[in-house]
């Protein structure tokens, strides 16, 4: 398959203007999942609030928060699929910045000195890009996450010391949750990368907050390190928008990488209740749009 650059821009541009309206399923069951637990009377009251929020910015159409996010995109390039990676790249961000100007939504991002604002999403480094492949024949997914800076802002990497084993690990994340409160509009997905170098580390991090619900990591001990953690953080009292209760968290999400004997990084970062994202699959069929 040969990919059609016009169909990647547009589907760039309706991917961050749907990201940002629709909820994925998996986040919305989760919201219900939190407001049958909790056992709080407010926090209950809060979630509720939260729910209502996100019916009425798809029944309306509207955002379903104002902060339009850093947009970030992850690619998928499958076999079989010819496609000028530059070119690439370059009609990515072109959608990005219709989607922007088209939409008339506002444009978060800045110059990091200057704090110009080029209104269109986009700037020097951005939209991010991750560029990966699979193993699926005549396949290009594009994923966009819109990653809110109440989240982004709470992002932490510790280089920890073999020596003192998995308990570091645990009390790093908590303190990390203590630590952002109320400030990561939570319930929250918590991400923890664990090993790797400093930088990678930070990236498994991204990936394990933007994971869907429901999902795992698919090393065993990750995936047990998963199940402590989501236990440990909805003890912590936390609760919705920091107001107290249960539900801090809807899970902690655990990816890990090899790394060097005489380190063992470990980074944190969050992703808020309204955990937006989506995705499209690029076939020579046609575009199929999903979560």
């Amino acid at each position: 398959m040969r990919v059609d650059l016009k169909s990647v821009e547009e589907t760039a541009k309706e991917l961050y203007i749907r990201a940002l309206k629709r909820l994925p399923p998996d986040i919305k069951q989760g919201f219900d999942a939190l407001a049958k637990r909790e056992s709080n009377a407010g926090a209950k009251r809060v979630l509720g609030t939260m729910i209502a929020n996100i019916k009425v910015a798809e029944d309306t159409d509207n955002l379903l928060c104002q902060d339009t996010g850093i947009p970030v995109y992850n690619v998928w390039i499958g076999r079989g699929v010819e496609v000028d990676g530059v070119a690439l790249k370059e009609a990515i961000r072109a959608g990005c910045a219709r989607s922007t100007r088209e939409n008339c939504f506002r444009s978060s991002i800045v110059h990091p000195t200057t704090r110009v604002n080029e209104q269109t999403s986009c700037g020097r480094g951005i939209p991010v890009i991750n560029l990966d492949f699979t193993a699926a024949p005549g396949t290009l997914v594009i994923e966009m996450v819109p990653k809110g800076s109440g989240s982004e802002n709470n992002s932490w990497l510790k280089m920890a010391i073999p020596a003192d084993g998995i308990d570091a690990i645990k009390v790093f994340v908590v303190d990390c949750v203590l630590q952002a409160g109320g400030m990561t509009c939570p319930p929250t997905i918590v991400g923890v990368g664990v090993g790797g170098t400093a930088d990678l580390c930070m990236h498994l991090a991204k990936i394990a907050a933007t994971r869907p619900l429901g999902s795992n990591c698919e090393d065993a001990e990750g995936a047990k390190l998963e199940r402590a953690l989501s236990e440990a953080v909805n003890v912590l009292g936390v609760g919705p928008q920091g107001l107290g209760g249960d539900s801090t968290a809807f899970a902690v999400h655990v990816e890990t990488a090899a790394t060097h004997i005489t380190m063992n990084p470990v980074a944190v970062n969050m992703q808020c209740h309204s955990a937006r994202r989506a995705r499209a699959t690029i076939r020579a069929t046609g575009v199929e749009y999903g979560h």
